[in-house]
């Protein structure tokens, strides 16, 4: 993972679409089942749509059923950061790019093996580059 990388509010909405910068940089989310990559199943690396760091690699996809693309786990362990996220009345874990610290989704404990965890994603807040997927 690179260094840190800040910019403004002004800076980010220069580069994002809206629902981009509500998602990445609101925490929002995207409605289920709406999203572009929610049912999407070619080869390559999931991105943060804003500073493009590694965030999933296509083999760790899967169908969780929830209408948001859902991974099993992270590219690399050090490109997502994990935080308590106490809203909506119920305690979540908010994933963020450790990058810039886009707002990606949330991490559940009901994932597939080998992990066991369900990293929930918003497609606003990921790019997708077809490749063979290299970690």
């Amino acid at each position: 993972m690179s260094n840190k990388l800040h910019k403004s509010d002004k800076d980010w909405l220069s580069q994002l679409t809206p629902l981009q910068f509500y998602v990445a940089r609101k925490k929002g989310t995207e409605p289920a089942f709406t999203g572009e990559y929610w049912d999407h199943h070619e080869a390559g690396i999931y991105q943060c749509v804003c500073c493009n760091n590694p965030i999933f690699a296509s083999d760790t996809k899967y169908d969780s059923g929830t209408g948001w693309p859902s991974f099993w786990q992270p590219f690399a362990s050090e490109n997502v950061s994990t935080e308590v996220d106490d809203g909506l009345g119920m305690r979540r874990v908010e994933i963020q790019c450790s990058r810039c610290g886009a707002h990606l989704g949330h991490v559940f404990e009901d994932g597939p093996e080998p992990t066991g965890l369900r990293y929930c994603t918003n497609s606003a807040s990921l790019r997708f580059m077809k490749s063979e997927v290299k970690k």
